[in-house]
This record gives C-alpha cells, sequence and structure tokens, in this order.
C-alpha cells in the first residue's frame, strides 16, 4: 500500500489517499470525489492528465508546471 498527502502550500495536510499503485492524480481524484476542499493545494509539477476535477475546489492552488491536459 502507498500513501500520497496532498497538502497545502503551507504545509498542512489538506488529503491523504492510500491504495495499491496509486499516483498523486489518482489522490486528487478521490479527494474530489469526497467532496474536500483542495484550496491552496501545492500541485506544482504535478501530472494530472486526464483527471476529472470536475467540482473541485483550486482556488489558490499552486499549479505551476502541473499537467491539466485533458483534465
Amino acid at each position: 500500500m502507498q500513501t500520497i498527502e496532498i497538502r497545502h502550500i503551507d504545509g498542512t495536510v489538506l488529503y491523504t489517499h492510500t491504495g495499491e499503485n496509486t499516483s498523486l492524480r489518482d489522490a486528487v481524484e478521490a479527494a474530489v470525489r469526497d467532496g474536500a476542499d483542495l484550496s491552496g493545494a501545492n500541485l506544482s509539477g504535478a501530472n494530472l492528465s486526464g483527471a476529472d476535477l470536475y467540482g473541485a475546489n483550486l482556488s489558490g492552488a499552486n499549479l505551476s508546471g502541473a499537467n491539466l491536459s485533458g483534465a
């Protein structure tokens, strides 16, 4: 099992996701499905290509260098 934490830009944990062969993209999609508030999330450089972000609150999130193609 692998655990991935999505952190706020101030370092606090916004969401924790655990799964087999999981990725940050999986964690973000799970957070969105669970209704987690990801405003201010540090997703710099994340590969979110093809991620379902419908309904996500990413206001103030750091998305610099993130791959959002098809998201």
